[in-house]
């Protein structure tokens, strides 16, 4: 081989171990950027609804039809939607339950959204200890089962209020509970409690009636701000600890309220810390919907709305 040949050759080899030097650090960097954006678009560990209460107000006040509530969540940039039985009542009375669950079933599946849940209520206390009091309201709870199964939703959520002390409330509570899940089973419905006023908003109480009732279909369902187990004219008398209902009814939670009233300047919610509640939730191992539920003044509904949602998914990112 000859000088010229060698030199040629030498730099053939130089080249081709340049370009594939050049080729795997390109490679390795694309991985490192594309590991990190991986990192960084990790899914939440829930999913996020809207509860129709936040547009309890423009439905009221007849800005807004309640029939109108799959393509306003749409709009909005929601898939999923938890109903308020209250906001239909007109409605039913004049169309009858059956009309008003087909026309919100046609609306659901015109704009692509999933029925998740109804809540109930206004239709009697399932914790009461008068007999015929609760035979009435099982049959108009039983209504609403149906009107759930019809529309694709897994729940209902009901009340479970009623009269007397701690205890009889609670032994009542596990009797009307326990007749309405034993109808609710046969439909594949779930029956959930929400922490709603009164021994309800007690974390301990409630989880002591889903204990005792000890049924699947079951369930709680906390909601992040409704702890005040007694009222004032001006405020709260008696409210429970917020964080330890939360860590107390999640075991039993089958849906999830985010209350949200008004934000700070950071956006946080300002009397609840939703990236302790969020820990909290999914400590216990939650992954299903978390419902949108605000009930602000200061902001609009809608402006409302978008707000607990980006809070959401802001403390979602902070949650270890």
């Amino acid at each position: 081989m000859n000088i010229k040949q060698l030199i040629y050759n030498t730099t053939q080899i130089i080249i081709v171990s340049s370009i594939l030097a050049f080729s795997a650090c390109k490679k390795s960097k694309e991985k490192t950027i594309s590991t990190v954006t991986e990192e960084i678009e990790q899914p939440m560990f829930f999913k996020i609804s809207l509860a129709q209460w936040s547009l309890h107000k423009k439905i009221r006040n007849g800005e807004m039809s309640p029939f109108d509530f799959a393509k306003e969540a749409k709009s909005l940039g929601f898939e999923a939607i938890e109903y308020v039985s209250g906001l239909y009542k007109k409605e039913v009375n004049e169309m009858g339950i059956d009309e008003v669950v087909k026309k919100l079933k046609a609306e659901s599946e015109k704009h692509g959204v999933k029925n998740l849940l109804i809540m109930i209520d206004g239709e009697g206390n399932l914790a009461t200890s008068d007999e015929n009091e609760l035979k009435s309201a099982l049959e108009k709870h039983k209504k609403w089962v149906d009107a759930a199964k019809a529309l694709g939703c897994h729940s209902i959520r009901v009340n479970a209020h009623g009269d007397g002390t701690y205890d009889e409330v609670l032994n009542q509570a596990v009797v009307g509970l326990t007749k309405l899940s034993e109808y609710a089973q046969t439909k594949g419905i779930n029956i959930l409690v929400e922490n709603h006023g009164g021994f309800t908003s007690n974390g301990q109480w409630l989880s002591s009636v889903m204990a005792k009732v000890n049924m699947p279909n079951c369930g709680t369902l906390p909601d992040f701000g409704n702890f005040c187990i007694k009222r004032k004219k001006d405020g709260c008398e008696d409210e429970y600890d917020k964080y330890k209902g939360i860590k107390e009814l999640m075991p039993y939670a089958k849906a999830v309220s985010a209350k949200s009233y008004d934000f700070d300047e950071q956006g946080n919610e300002t009397v609840i810390d939703y990236v302790r509640i969020l820990q909290t939730v999914k400590d216990a191992g939650y992954s299903g919907y978390i419902g949108i539920e605000y009930e602000g003044s200061r902001l609009g509904e809608e402006e409302g709305i978008i707000a607990t949602k980006k809070l959401l998914e802001k403390a979602a990112g902070e949650v270890k």
